[in-house]
């Protein structure tokens, strides 16, 4: 299937090989888009990472925080295309203080920046492309369970929290413009960002998702969760926006499993 043939897709925050947001750009390609990619700090490792896709992309820096970098935005992407349709916005992060068990005591430097870089910038970021978006245009978030507290994760918790009501409201502004504005929550996978979900006692969170999720849970694997992203890309979804897709085997979805502990052979007295 050539789900994106034709499809110029922008994928942000690439770093390493494991991230979501290497994986989208590699099933975007092989659907047949033409990507361009964005990366933040360690730009020769972002290139080294590049040339590991089926076709090396185009690679500029942005900062989102940056507001020079995000209003030349355009005009840069305007040297490879004149128009994107889809964009990825894999962007988060945080101070350590506001992380680890820290949330009562962050200062509210740390909580900006969280703020500024996991949610503001999917608002900054799509404003930014906004002028190549054609008739028709996508734009997905990566996103994590944020209807509950978990341990350590503490302000970004909350950033990501803000993510999903910005995205609400980005879909509101922009519908009447052809732009789709969704997020998928994934599972925890085995990223850099993943040192960031966890418990002070050194709970497996990965470990305690694949027991709970109905379909089980796969941490190594990313293929679901760029499939879903390609698929919110693509043309396949053109009524749906404001909307939070669950790639996580069905874990948001249930409490705790009757017989989860138990041996599948194993019967309740």
């Amino acid at each position: 299937m050539d789900l994106l043939k034709g499809k110029t897709v922008l994928v942000s925050g690439v770093l390493t090989q494991n991230s979501i947001a290497f994986h989208t750009a590699r099933l975007a390609q092989e659907q047949g888009a033409k990507v361009l990619l964005t990366g933040y700090g360690r730009m020769s490792l972002v290139e080294r990472v590049s040339r590991r896709l089926p076709e090396p992309p185009p690679v500029l820096e942005l900062d989102v925080t940056d507001k020079a970098q995000l209003a030349s935005l355009s005009d840069r992407l305007g040297e490879y295309t004149d128009r994107v349709d889809g964009v990825l916005h894999s962007v988060a992060g945080a101070p350590a203080g506001a992380l680890g068990g820290n949330f009562m005591t962050t200062e509210w430097e740390d909580v900006a920046r969280a703020v500024h870089v996991s949610t503001y910038s999917l608002q900054s970021l799509t404003r930014a492309v906004l002028p190549l978006f054609g008739e028709r245009a996508s734009v997905v978030g990566l996103d994590f369970e944020a209807t509950r507290a978990w341990a350590e994760y503490d302000w970004m918790g909350v950033a990501k929290a803000g993510l999903e009501s910005c995205a609400r409201y980005l879909a509101s502004y922009l519908g009447a413009s052809g732009v789709r504005v969704n997020l998928v929550a994934a599972g925890p996978l085995r990223t850099t960002a993943a040192v960031n979900i966890g418990s002070a006692d050194g709970f497996d969170e990965a470990t305690e998702w694949g027991r709970r999720a109905p379909l089980g849970w796969d941490a190594e694997h990313f293929d679901p969760v760029a499939r879903a992203c390609v698929a919110l890309l693509s043309d396949w979804f053109p009524a749906t926006t404001g909307e939070i897709i669950h790639v996580d085997g069905g874990a948001h979805a249930v409490g705790d499993r009757p017989g989860a502990h138990r041996p599948a052979t194993e019967v309740p007295a």
